[in-house]
Parts: structure tokens; C-alpha cells; sequence
């Protein structure tokens, strides 16, 4: 375990994303960072989706596992190399607690938005708005945008999750290094009308950022608050 500064302890951790989406909070909870690395791919389905979404022959064909997490939000496929996840804990009272859930989003987006500048990424914005639905959020996590989510030019870059309980708040965090739509699609329950149609839809809302992993996140732990 490391620590970047500012009270935050670091660990990489190597797994599945069962395994990760597993890990509890402990009791006493201070400020920290896991930065997950997958073994093999997954489909990481939102806390209130249903296990019926997936098409788990067509999972099983392909060798992609089906997770549920505990936060909301729609599906990720999560792959070795294809995804920067790094989960950001803090503990009630901290100063970058925030009663308001929908807030308290904006203090982690920030953090990304200045790593991405700092790897060399322009553009990056940060939502401060409300939820944004389409037509394929509440089935894809990239295919809406909520609050403190990160954009560039429009499309969504980095998706970040919520769950709090008594003893903090995980904002768990994705940035696609690779963006193809089709392939999470193919592992859902659609018609093959509808794969189509959210494969143009998604392309349209969400992009890759195409920079090493390893710099991305040195540039967002060097990023965190103080």
C-alpha cells in the first residue's frame, strides 16, 4: 500500500471483478484508493438490473463473466487493458463528504478532468448538471451522463458510481481505453435491430481515452485533493 499525499492509502490490486465488486468497506474507513487491474472480462451489471439483460449463452460462448455491483447505474463491460477502474473511498466527516449524493460526485469528476489534462487529453468538462436519460441509460452506463461524470466534446469519458453506507462513500470509477459498443452489446438480450441502432446511439455519447493506463492514473492519485 501506498499513499500519494494527502491521506490517501493506495493499493493495486489484480483479480477478477467479481472479486473486486466483492470487497467490503472496512468498520473504520479512511481516505483511500484501489486501482483494479481485471484478469478476464466481465459484464458488471448496475445493483438494479436485472440478471435477465445479459444473454449468459452468449456470455458463457465468449468467456465473459456476469457481475452485479452495488452501486447504480447500467452495464460495463470491463476487459484486461480495455478500462482504467480505480475506486476513491472517504469516510463520513471527511471535508470531501457531502450529504448531497448528486454533489458529491463533483470533487472526484474534478480530479479526472485535471488528470486527463495532465496525460495530454483536452476538452475534458465535468457535469454539474442533473441525470441525463436516453433511450439507452438505463441499459448501457455509458449511453447517459450524470453528475460529475466527465465529457470531451460531448461524449462521455470517465463513468463514476455511487454507494454509500454508514461507514463511507466508494465512488467507483471507469474510463474506457478502448470504445466499441458492439461488443457489450452482443452479450445483452436485443433484437438484432436493436444492437445496430445502440451501436450508432453509443458511438455518438461516449469515446476512448487513448493513453496508457499506467499515466492515467499516477496523473489522477497525483490529481486527488488534499
Amino acid at each position: 500500500m501506498t499513499s500519494p499525499g494527502g491521506g490517501w492509502a493506495v493499493q493495486h490490486l489484480t483479480g477478477t471483478a467479481a472479486a473486486f465488486h466483492g470487497r467490503e468497506l472496512p468498520s473504520r474507513v479512511a481516505r483511500r484508493v484501489w486501482v483494479h487491474e481485471v484478469t478476464g472480462p466481465a459484464v458488471v451489471l448496475g445493483s438494479t438490473q436485472p440478471l435477465e439483460a445479459v444473454d449468459r449463452g452468449a456470455a458463457d460462448a465468449a468467456g465473459v463473466a456476469v457481475v452485479r455491483r452495488r452501486s447504480g447505474g447500467g452495464a460495463v463491460l470491463v476487459e484486461p487493458g480495455g478500462v482504467v477502474w480505480v475506486d476513491v473511498v472517504v469516510p463520513p466527516g471527511d471535508r470531501l463528504w457531502d450529504d448531497d449524493v448528486a454533489r458529491a460526485f463533483a470533487w472526484v469528476g474534478e480530479a479526472w478532468a485535471t488528470a486527463l489534462h495532465r496525460v495530454g487529453v483536452t476538452g475534458a468538462a465535468v457535469h454539474r448538471g442533473a441525470l441525463v436519460s436516453t433511450p439507452w441509460s438505463r441499459l448501457v452506463c455509458f449511453g447517459g451522463l450524470g453528475p460529475g461524470e466527465v465529457t470531451r466534446h460531448g461524449h462521455k469519458v470517465v463513468g463514476i458510481a455511487q454507494r454509500r453506507t454508514r461507514h463511507g462513500a466508494r465512488f467507483q470509477c471507469a474510463v474506457p481505453l478502448v470504445w466499441d459498443p458492439s461488443v457489450l452489446l452482443t452479450l445483452l438480450h436485443l433484437e438484432p435491430g436493436e444492437r445496430s441502432r445502440g451501436r450508432r446511439d453509443l458511438l455518438g455519447r461516449a469515446a476512448a481515452v487513448t493513453v496508457p493506463a499506467d499515466a492515467l492514473v499516477e496523473a489522477f492519485l497525483s490529481s486527488l485533493p488534499d
